[in-house]
């Protein structure tokens, strides 16, 4: 497994998150939606699209966060183990999610 094909993938995204490129700026759609204009639906539209960019950030800090344990893994020479069962993952979860802690045995157990 080339390491350095997920740190770059890894780097990639997290430039990508730090970036903003992901989605408009939180601060931006909470000011020009304070302003109470507009009907009801309108009013309420805004409230959601807040709510919704809200959410969004809050995924892209723990995804951040994960890429972060990612990259301190490879430095650590753990990267690639699942943290549960200490077997190795596999390539193409990797490639999925290169973020990723778990073997896929390891994550449906987490999910049953």
């Amino acid at each position: 497994m080339d390491v350095e094909t997920f740190r770059d993938a890894l780097l990639r995204k997290r430039g990508e998150l730090v970036g903003g490129t992901a989605a408009k700026p939180l601060q931006w759609t909470m000011e020009n939606n304070s302003g109470r204009q507009g009907d009801m639906a309108d009013q309420a539209s805004g409230t959601n699209e807040v709510h919704i960019q809200l959410k969004l950030k809050q995924t892209d800090a723990k995804i951040l966060q994960a890429i972060e344990d990612a990259l301190n893994r490879i430095e650590a020479g753990t990267y690639g183990t699942c943290r549960d069962c200490g077997e190795p993952v596999a390539e193409a979860r990797l490639q999925a999610i290169p973020w990723t802690r778990v073997c896929i045995s390891c994550k449906e157990k987490q999910k049953a």
